[in-house]
């Protein structure tokens, strides 16, 4: 019985997976800018590290529950892998069947060059909207989401992307925001702008700087004990948004539950935090149906 328990568990699996459709957008040679990674790609634990091309996982939305909406996915890795599976893929195989279809993107890491990873979400973005049709999306309910450095990558979307670009709507779950010293991972920075960065570059990439009142409605999710990104990240952010008069924002801090993880029901507290995702998602009026 078990085994056949495992091979209907792998069944099932095999069949949602041949559901996502891969689609490589571009590499090293051909991408606007080059991360200047000779490569080759590694994997470890499903962690992407060395990344040197640009993919999107698509995910699309259950028929029977399609919303119209699209989100493209950042999953974090502190600038120095991927980490696709709990990040990207999880939250693809999550939002689909709840009618969200998700694009989990795979970006190029950006060795010190710090233009790349957003160049890849930006192609992302135009990658959906373009393809809308195809996959029953609204163009105008096409949104971003991104996890810890991922959150910063979505982050910096959502507000340093030109405004036709922008996403309609952001979801930063323990984001990485502000390079601020005392303040940041700064781990992350050390791959984005690279140990020799100014103080000019910090501020030029601290988000809480980037924000306007043309910055999209924002959720934010964290856990109060996050002893790897300081919780003040998303507040800083939170505060900025409010300073700018953008409506619809929401920050949810739940009293623990650490950093990383993605929405794994198994750790305390993110079965609230799948909840409140699609509570949000479904009211606020950049993201529900009309």
């Amino acid at each position: 019985m078990k085994r056949l328990l495992t091979l209907v568990a792998l069944a099932a699996a095999l069949t949602a997976s041949a559901q996502v459709k891969v689609v490589k957008l571009w590499d090293n040679a051909s991408a606007p800018h080059s991360n200047e990674d000779a490569g080759p790609q590694k994997e470890k634990n499903g962690n992407l590290y060395n990344t040197v091309d640009t993919e999107l996982f698509i995910y699309p939305a259950a028929p029977d529950k399609a919303t119209g909406q699209a989100v493209v996915v950042c999953p974090g890795g502190g600038y120095r892998f991927v980490s696709m599976p709990r990040e990207g893929h999880e939250v693809g195989e999550w939002l689909s069947a709840e009618g969200i279809t998700v694009v989990a993107l795979k970006y190029r890491l950006p060795n010190g060059h710090c233009q790349v990873p957003l160049e890849d979400a930006e192609a992302a973005l135009r990658y959906i909207r373009d393809h809308a049709a195809e996959y029953g999306v609204d163009p105008s309910r096409v949104g971003i989401m991104g996890f810890s450095a991922g959150g910063h990558l979505a982050a910096s979307a959502a507000t340093m992307l030109p405004e036709e670009v922008r996403p309609a709507f952001a979801v930063l779950v323990y984001p990485v925001i502000t390079a601020e010293p005392g303040k940041c991972h700064k781990g992350s920075f050390d791959n984005l702008l690279g140990t020799d960065r100014t103080a000019g570059d910090e501020a030029q990439w601290s988000l809480q700087n980037r924000v306007t009142a043309s910055t999209p409605p924002t959720l934010l999710l964290l856990a109060d004990d996050d002893r790897t990104v300081p919780p003040v990240n998303s507040t800083l952010f939170y505060e900025a948004l409010k300073r700018n008069g953008v409506k619809g924002c929401s920050l949810r801090i739940y009293p623990s539950g650490g950093h990383g993880g993605g929405f794994n029901p198994d750790r305390i507290y993110r079965t609230a935090w799948r909840a409140d995702v699609l509570d949000w998602l479904g009211t606020h009026p950049n993201s529900a149906s009309h």
